[in-house]
């Protein structure tokens, strides 16, 4: 197990030294205050700051410095780096093989579409078969056996009488009528004399 080599004071007290840095690009209003440092394998210390650049939350500016014997410490490298729960981009995947499971996907919602289109159309015509075999067979039983006590024939055809000419009128009906048009009725048939001509 290999143990984390003690820092370089020098290096982590290089504050300024990484501020100035890193004000060679971006706006200073960006840097906010130190966020600790971290030492790496090779001795040298990576100095963090907080972000303040927009749409880089849970980021950090960080300054790797280190020095040489004993030489003044000096920059190695200026980065932005994600911080623990920061919002990354996904690891990269070549263009094939996302290409590959588009297709895929496509070709897997149209066999669904196709499927649920066709239990729909066969479930739409078993109704309607039913629906007919259903209507025929009640009235074909009924007159098979000839039992039509107490069914409304009207109501096993579609066709209705229509509701200004009544089914059954009465006899005086009829006569009030041909009365009202001037035709003779029985009563005027009787009242007349016989010609004796």
């Amino acid at each position: 197990m290999t143990s984390t080599p003690e820092p370089d004071e020098r290096l982590v007290g290089a504050r300024e030294l990484a501020l100035a840095a890193l004000h060679e690009i971006t706006p200073a209003a960006t840097v906010g205050p130190a966020a600790g440092h971290a030492v790496e394998d090779d001795g040298s210390v990576s100095l963090r700051f907080e972000n303040r650049l927009p749409g880089y939350p849970g980021w950090f500016w960080t300054v790797t410095v280190a020095r040489v014997d004993d030489a003044d410490p000096t920059v190695l490298e200026v980065e932005l780096l994600p911080g623990e729960g920061a919002l990354v981009a996904p690891d990269w995947v070549p263009w094939a093989e996302r290409l590959a499971e588009y297709r895929a996907h496509q070709a897997e919602l149209a066999e669904r579409a196709s499927a649920e289109e066709t239990a729909a159309d066969a479930d739409t015509a078993a109704g309607l078969d039913d629906d007919d075999d259903d209507d025929e067979h009640e009235v074909g039983d009924l007159l098979h056996a000839g039992d039509l006590d107490g069914v409304d024939i009207d109501e096993l055809d579609d066709s209705e009488p229509a509701d200004d000419e009544p089914a059954d009128a009465s006899d005086d009906d009829r006569e009030d009528d041909d009365a009202a048009e001037g035709e003779p009725t029985d009563a005027d048939s009787a009242n007349e004399e016989p010609n004796e001509d």
